[in-house]
């Protein structure tokens, strides 16, 4: 066994030293509490991921391809027509578009929603719907009502109340309607709930899905995003949307085309028949005047102006075209028609920017659908037309300028030749003539025929000027509840809680909670602190016992002993509160014990004359005290008890309650009960009444040489703080000191008794906490 003098190290002294700590220790001595409310959310949380519909990334690429500018449309500054981002810009509105959305829900009949009920309430269906709802004339009320649809057999459906013939159409309260039923049947699927969204809502509501947007800032590639319970829908939706996209585009050009090819087609048929109309010419010519053909030297003149006339039908055609061009920019600066063909051309320049400006008639003719006429990209649409008519009048111009020298040059050289034919005789003269015409009007037609193959291997060729380079593919694993993040946001959740019904709690406690209350409210030095205890007997210094609050009273003795000016002097020693019950008469038993220990002679005076309780505590009698002895009843000899167990501890306890306390207190046998015990004794402890009560403790404070100021956590009102402060301003005691008592702390791990080995609080019926006295 440790003899007495050996002490197991327990923290001392002051423990708490910022109100961060002690808010901190409030939070962490609920811990269990956290430990409870993490472990219910984090159930909670998974059973959320459990019962929430899961949500899917469906995503698709599309490469948007960006036809080279040219010589003259590069050298155009401000209009970026062939900037990637502007190419970029003006497909992201097309995709974005109102008319291209509706067009895709129109075509896959997205604005019919089909529900089944399952465990976790209604979850959509998509492709596993056993039925499809055909709109053919709706009623208003279609949009307001859910719809409940049953099939009843191969041949009929259940909706909502009544029967209805299946695959056929058929007239409701909803209007006309078909319900097609897909094979095989199976009657044992539960009724779909079915909803019917307007064109507006329903485009609302997948737009709100749907993120269209550059793969990287420089790039020509758009990425297509959609997100939705239904995988298979939303891989449906971005691959029409792809596909209405491409259909569009195509068919715009090929309305370009088809026109050419009707216009080639049309002069065809003239031609043709002037062809016919010549050759019956010639030969009934042949037959009238009996000519087999045309003379040798007529055929070799034949041959040269025929070449003459097939350029100069040839350029007869171009300039007819020329002159349609030149009036459609004279006339509509910045129209939106498309321009008229171009295949009789060859001048390369022409060709290019009359094209350009088919394709940028076509980017505003599909942007003005969707937006307003202010809008940025279709103003900037409109500069590049204009400035590519421009072009194209002065490109026309030169062309025209060429296109009439050339033909001076070759109507110079038929005459000629017609000069050398009328040196023929007569009959060959009317022949070749004939034949001469006959030959302009094939080679009219050759070239027609050509020109249309052009067309027509043109619009077999016709392609998007866009391609899919990964078509709608969706995530392997859902996107949406993202598992971690829940579990995350629940656990976060539950650690909130408590702190937050424990800050609440806090802030509308209106009793001291910790160390750093204290120090913000006074000037009042803290000169230690007490840990909480439970006990079955108040006296825990006693020589065997261990616990933390013993260890922490004797540190307090200790501290005590540099507030004396002369060690051999005794001391007196004022221990006061502001309410009953903060464990001020605990505090003075136990410190007058511990001094007893240490042999010094020790007097335990109780004061509290209205309330005296330390004879009670010390199972002592209370015949005669501290009221007798005022009140002149009894002298020093009579009053003073020795402490059983104690040599140097004594006890003067209360005595009886008289009326008049105050008055007793207050006459000259306080002062010479005080100083007769300063010779008799070292250290003179005095439990007087609270001072929030009553004033007796400062008529008491002036005889003291040490005041003890005792406020314990939970119980002393914050109020009383400014009390303190003041008496401690206005020195009303001497030398006051603040004990902070019955301080509940994870930091203290139990009641370590005698020897170190007994652990824990002891959990007796009969146990009370200390500060009760």
């Amino acid at each position: 066994m440790n003899s007495s003098n050996s002490y197991t190290k327990y923290p001392q002294g002051e423990i708490t030293s910022t109100r961060e700590q002690g808010r901190l220790r409030t939070y962490l001595k609920h811990g269990y509490w956290y430990l409870l409310s993490l472990v219910a959310m984090l159930i909670t949380g998974l059973v959320y991921i459990w019962i929430t519909e899961p949500i899917y990334q469906i995503q698709a690429s599309l490469l948007v391809k960006d036809e080279p500018a040219t010589s003259l449309q590069t050298t155009t500054e401000g209009t970026h027509a062939d900037d990637p981002n502007t190419v970029i810009d003006n497909e992201l509105e097309i995709l974005k578009s109102n008319s291209l959305l509706k067009k895709v829900i129109d075509t896959l009949g997205l604005n019919v929603r089909y529900f089944r009920d399952t465990p976790f309430g209604k979850r959509e269906v998509y492709e596993d719907s056993p039925l499809r709802l055909i709109l053919q004339n709706p009623t208003a009320n279609i949009y307001r009502a859910d719809l409940h649809i049953g099939i009843v057999s191969p041949t009929f459906i259940q909706l909502n109340d009544r029967i209805y013939p299946a695959n056929r159409s058929i007239s409701t309260p909803f209007g006309q309607l078909q319900v097609l039923v897909k094979e095989p049947v199976d009657y044992a699927n539960e009724p779909l709930t079915i909803q019917v969204m307007p064109d507006l809502e329903a485009i609302d509501y997948y737009q709100r899905r749907l993120t269209i947007e550059p793969s990287s800032e420089e790039s020509t590639v758009l990425l297509l995003t959609a997100e939705d319970a239904v995988p298979a829908r939303g891989e449906a939706l971005l691959n029409q949307m792809i596909a209405s996209y491409h259909s569009a585009a195509t068919e715009d050009k090929s309305r370009m085309l088809a026109e050419s090819l009707c216009f080639i087609q049309t002069r065809l048929k003239v031609v043709a028949g002037e062809i016919t109309v010549m050759e019956r010419a010639v030969e009934q010519y042949k037959t009238s005047h009996r000519v087999a053909d045309v003379s040798a030297k007529a055929r070799l003149l034949l041959n040269s102006v025929q070449s003459n006339d097939a350029q100069l039908s040839q350029i007869a055609i171009q300039r007819s075209t020329l002159r349609d061009v030149e009036q459609y920019v004279r006339h509509k600066q910045t129209g939106l028609e498309p321009v008229p063909a171009t295949l009789e051309f060859s001048d390369p320049t022409l060709i290019a920017l009359i094209g350009k400006v088919r394709e940028l008639e076509l980017q505003r003719d599909r942007l003005a659908g969707i937006s307003a006429e202010s809008n940025p990209i279709v103003q900037s649409l409109d500069r590049q037309i204009a400035f590519a008519k421009s072009s194209i009048a002065k490109t026309a111009a030169i062309l025209r300028t060429s296109l009439t020298n050339e033909q001076n040059q070759l109507r110079l050289a038929n005459r000629q030749y017609d000069g050398q034919i009328g040196l023929l005789p007569e009959k060959d003269q009317k022949l070749t003539n004939n034949v001469r015409q006959c030959a302009i009007k094939n080679s009219l037609h050759t070239y027609l025929l050509q020109k249309q193959e052009e067309v027509a291997l043109s619009y077999a060729a016709l392609t998007s000027a866009s391609h899919v380079i990964d078509a709608a593919t969706r995530s392997p694993e859902p996107i949406k509840p993202v598992k971690a993040l829940v579990l995350l946001a629940f656990g976060l959740v539950g650690l909130v809680v408590p702190t937050a019904v424990i800050s609440v709690a806090r802030l509308f406690n209106k009793r001291i909670a910790e160390r750093g209350q204290i120090g913000e409210a006074t000037a009042a030095p803290v000169m230690g602190e007490i840990a909480y205890i439970q006990y079955k007997w108040p006296l825990i210094v006693d020589g065997q016992k261990r616990s933390v609050a013993a260890e922490q009273i004797r540190a307090l003795r200790t501290n005590l002993q540099l507030l004396r000016k002369n060690p051999a002097d005794s001391q007196v020693l004022l221990l006061t509160s502001s309410l009953s019950g903060e464990g001020k008469s605990f505090l003075a038993l136990n410190l007058a014990a511990s001094m007893a220990l240490v042999g010094r002679s020790t007097v335990l005076v109780d004061l509290d004359l209205r309330r005296p309780r330390l004879h009670a505590m010390m199972h002592a009698l209370n015949f005669q005290g501290s009221s007798s002895y005022l009140a002149g009843e009894a002298n020093l000899i009579n009053v003073i008890q020795q402490v059983p167990g104690f040599e140097h501890l004594n006890l003067i306890s209360g005595g009886p309650v008289l009326s008049n306390p105050s008055e007793l207190l207050s006459g000259p046998r306080l002062g010479e009960l005080i100083a007769e015990l300063r010779l008799r004794f070292d250290h003179v402890v005095i439990d007087s009444p609270p001072v929030g009560l009553v004033t007796d403790a400062q008529l008491i404070g002036p005889f003291a040489d040490v005041t003890l100021y005792t406020v314990r956590q939970g119980v002393t009102p914050l109020r009383y703080l400014k009390l303190i402060d003041s008496l401690y301003q206005e020195n009303r005691f001497p030398k006051l000191n603040i004990v902070f008592n019955s301080v509940q702390d994870t930091y203290w791990s139990g009641d370590p008794r005698d020897n170190g080995q007994t652990t824990g609080y002891e959990k007796s019926s009969a146990m009370r906490s200390h500060p009760v006295y």
